[in-house]
């Protein structure tokens, strides 16, 4: 269950990543144009690292997938990976980096797709202590099995490789769908031909067929 404050962030997330986008190699939209179709929540089992994936459009029919984690100090080595700092009303100051860059959302990336899992439910948390269900605009689904294996990826070597960030290890390597084009839900992955392929695949407003967004490969 992922417990989201009825409070504000200064600057905003969408604020931050209208900066923060216009500097990566894979985003080509109009950034005035930014808005966002939704996101998913995956819980991390310590409750420490809030882990949130962006789909976003800015202008155009692509879709971009930027997930986003939320720490309460900056991840030691996570200078390349920080989007920007924000102040929460109720948490404080966060840190607020590319996911892909936080051994967290790794783990908890590649044990959803690995184990058939799922986004977390979210409740929203009133000032009060009052809490109601939110509905989940973003639905995501890991093709893999319960109790499956899951390859550590705590010292993943990050690369990019145009739509994708691909996430490696000697004995795996986590896929992050960066440009999702609607039109092509199960597209190839560069540069990888391995055996064995979990993916996650997710549906939101608009985009009723299940669409890859990352893929485990052992």
């Amino acid at each position: 269950m992922s417990v989201i404050h009825a409070t504000t962030m200064h600057p905003s997330k969408l604020e931050l990543l209208a900066e923060w986008l216009p500097l990566q190699p894979w985003f080509s939209g109009d950034i005035a144009q930014l808005s966002s179709l939704g996101a998913y929540r995956f819980d991390d089992p310590e409750g420490e690292v809030g882990l949130e994936g962006y789909l976003l459009t800015a202008g155009g029919d692509t879709v971009y997938h930027v997930p986003l984690s939320y720490r309460g100090a900056l991840l030691e080595g996570g200078e390349a990976s920080l989007v920007g700092t924000s102040e929460h009303g109720v948490l404080g100051t966060r840190w607020i980096s590319d996911a892909t860059g936080d051994p967290v959302y790794r783990a908890v990336l590649a044990t959803a797709v690995a184990q058939g899992g799922s986004e977390a439910q979210l409740v929203l948390r009133n000032a009060d202590g009052a809490e109601s269900a939110l509905e989940r605009a973003v639905h995501v689904r890991g093709s893999g099995s319960a109790g499956a294996p899951v390859p550590g990826l705590w010292d993943a070597v990050a690369e990019e490789h145009g739509d994708w960030v691909e996430l490696s290890t000697p004995l795996a390597t986590l896929a992050v769908r960066r440009v999702v084009d609607p039109a092509v839900p199960s597209p190839a992955i560069p540069s990888l031909a391995v055996p064995t392929t979990e993916v996650l695949r997710a549906t939101w407003p608009g985009q009723l067929e299940p669409t890859v967004l990352a893929a485990l490969v052992v």
